[in-house]
This record gives C-alpha cells, structure tokens and sequence, in this order.
C-alpha cells in the first residue's frame, strides 16, 4: 500500500511534498489539508495566533491516520516542546535550501526615501527599519504567485529565497538579501518531515533521507526560539552553519519598530545547548 503524505495546498507545499517523494523513491498518496493560516489570508499571522496557524491541521492528519508523515516548511514549526502535538516526531530534515531573503521590485539602496515594502513579517519590517528608518510597511500575505502579481502596487516586496527557487521564479529576485543585513526566520528554507513517533518503519525510511549538518543546524535555530517562547510573532532571527563538529549560530533580538536591535554570535557542538545560550546572551543584551 502507498505511503499517505499530508501537506498544504498551495504549489510551494506541493512542490516540497514532490521532493520529499522523490528522496524517498516509492509510492506516496498525497493528501491535502487546509490550514487556518491558508483560510485566513487577510489577517496578520499574529492576530491569528502566530503559533503553529500552517501546519495544526496538517499535523492532525497524520495523528487521526488519514496521513503516514507530514512535509513542513520547517520554520512553520512551532518550536516549544508544549506547542508539538504528542505523538508525533520529527524524522528528518533533508538538505536545506538557500535560507536568505530577497527584495522583489528594486535593491534595498535603489528604495526610494519613504518608499513603501510589503512583508507580513516582523522580523523582516523590524531589521529593515532598522538600517532605513524612512521606509514605510504594509503586510502582505497569500501563496507565492499571490504575492509576485501584487509586489508592482509596491517600491519592493520581501520573500524568501527559497520559495521563488524552487518554483521557478528565480528571475524575480531584484536582489538577494546577505544574512549580514537581513538575518533569516528560523529554519527557513528547510523542510520538517513528521510522522508518527511509534511507526519505527517509517522513521526508518525517513531518518535515511536525513541531511546531518542541515538537521544539527535547524535543531540548534529551533533551539534558540524555543528559549524564547517559541512564538514566530517576535522580531528574531537566527542562522546556524556547521563545520565538521562545530556549529556557528548568529542571532537577532529587535523591538517592534526596529529601533534596537542586536546581534550575537556563538560556536560550539551541541545544538539544543548552543541555541539555548544563544538566546539567553541575546535577552541579557536587550535588557542591559
């Protein structure tokens, strides 16, 4: 019997949920949910609730057994322990995308003064306004292609890298976003793949797909927004990149108008640990 995967609709989701089948090589029955973020794209993500508003629905399909294992983009992922459903695991995380942000419609020097950038994003509206104090924002949501045919009603549109690559819209990027300017949401442009935590088969066929550094990364960025309070609503960043056995992982605390902002960076060899200290330093930081 084929392998059920459940995912969201949109061409991105879809998209990931092919490439998991792909690397994994047999037979899957995809199964698509609708999500709460997906039902209301007229809201901000914080007013929804923030936490977890694109994947609950998705998760529940694998804990009733309508699905086997579920595709995420992982920084959809709540990343607090009593946010996870029980039962449920990540098995693998494959080999991350490019993780960065991109301006769609001009460079960040080519804005003009005042000029308008449309992002549903705190973190991004936050870091921005804090290298250009004129900027003005106004959100945006909705799929991909959503958000490409609106991005002319303003000076530039923020999206992540990722998305516009692997659907093929790579020649919409005006300009890709060094992290040094723009840090990256947490585990972006990586894919979380769960299942069942008692269906060891499976784990097994998932946990052979698994991209080591890719995981010890992502295990270390959801760390650190773990100390946090794992809440996606809060200005932070973070971006971890491993060498042999040594992560480096940089991160972000801004307030809301971008007006503080500060940045630490940390190496060492376990991922949870290094998240959590990373975290601490940076609220230590912010409140001094």
């Amino acid at each position: 019997m084929a392998l059920r995967a459940a995912t969201r609709g949109s061409a991105l989701a879809r998209w990931q949920t092919d490439f998991i089948v792909g690397l994994l090589g047999v037979e899957v029955e995809v199964v698509v949910v609708q999500t709460e973020g997906d039902r209301r794209v007229d809201v901000p993500i914080e007013e929804i609730g923030g936490r977890g508003v694109f994947v609950k629905e998705v998760q529940a399909a694998v804990l009733d057994g309508r699905a086997d294992f579920a595709v995420h983009s992982a920084k959809d992922l709540p990343s607090s322990a009593e946010l996870q459903p029980d039962g449920l695991v990540i098995a693998c995380v494959p080999e991350r995308g490019d993780p960065r942000d991109c301006l769609v419609g001009s460079t960040l020097d080519g804005l003009p003064v005042g000029g308008t950038v449309a992002t549903g994003s705190v973190r991004r509206r936050a870091q921005l306004a804090n290298l250009r104090p004129d900027l003005t924002f106004t959100g945006l949501r909705g799929n991909i292609e959503t958000r490409l045919s609106k991005a002319p009603q303003f000076d530039a549109v923020v999206m992540a890298a990722a998305a516009l690559v692997r659907l093929g819209r790579s020649s919409a990027m005006t300009e890709v976003l060094d992290p040094l300017v723009l840090l990256p949401q947490v585990a972006q442009g990586a894919l979380a793949v769960e299942c069942r935590a008692d269906d060891a088969e499976l784990l097994g066929r998932l946990r052979a797909i698994e991209h080591t550094a890719s995981r010890r990364a992502v295990d270390a960025e959801r760390a650190f927004l773990a100390q946090l309070g794992g809440a996606c609503d809060l200005p932070v960043g973070a971006l971890a990149s491993v060498d042999g056995d040594s992560i480096t992982i940089e991160g972000l605390m801004a307030s809301f108008d971008g007006r503080v902002c500060v940045r630490e960076t940390l190496t060492g060899g376990d991922p949870a640990a290094l998240g959590r200290a990373l975290a601490v330093t940076l609220m230590s930081k912010l409140e001094s």
